[in-house]
Order: structure tokens, then sequence, then C-alpha cells
């Protein structure tokens, strides 16, 4: 069963409020902006991440140093997954922020 227009914005707004809880909830000198439904973290080196959503595609996209990203829903588990590597945001989401801030931040669950 594909998403709604409905429900895709809905998870998305979620999991980019997670995001934003979670880097709040760290130690890391940043910037977040969320605007137009595109959320952007600027870490203190001038490195970014930035989270757009593809609505024709029902994509959640992720733009990092290391490349551009691809995530769809998976609806039997309930997250986002990498539509080339298979990879869950969150295990994404620690890595990319690793190779960017130096830190190492848990993104459970998503």
């Amino acid at each position: 069963m594909s998403l709604s227009e409905a429900q895709f914005h809905d998870l998305v707004d979620e999991v980019q409020e997670r995001v934003e809880d979670v880097f709040d909830d760290s130690d890391l000198d940043l910037d977040l902006e969320n605007s137009g439904g595109v959320l952007t973290v600027r870490f203190e080196n001038g490195s970014q991440l930035i989270f757009s959503r593809q609505e024709p595609l029902r994509q959640l996209w992720v733009a990092a140093r290391s490349g551009g990203f691809h995530f769809d829903y998976d609806q039997a588990s309930g997250r986002w997954i990498c539509d080339s590597s298979e990879e869950p945001l969150g295990e994404l989401l620690n890595r990319v922020t690793r190779e960017q801030a130096g830190e190492d931040i848990e993104f459970d669950e998503l």
C-alpha cells in the first residue's frame, strides 16, 4: 500500500521533529533551520545535513558531505530505509554525524 500525500507529509514532519530533538539534546554546537519542509543542520565546522521531502516519489532525501541518500518509508518496520543500501535512517544519521561533526549521536529507532 502506498502512502497518501497527507500520510507522507505527517511521517516526514514527525521524523524531522525527532531528528531536531536528538540534535537539540546533544552537546554539539550547531544550527537547525526548518523552512518550507526542508530541515538544515549546520555543524560548527560549516558542513551541513539537509533533509528534504520528495513528494512525487514519497521519499525523504538526505544530503550529506558523503553524498545524497534517498529513503522510502517501510510501513512494516515503521522506519525510513535507504533505497540503495537498505540502511535505516538512524544508522545513516549516526554515521554522517560522526563523519561531519566527529561525534557519536544515537538516533534510536529512526
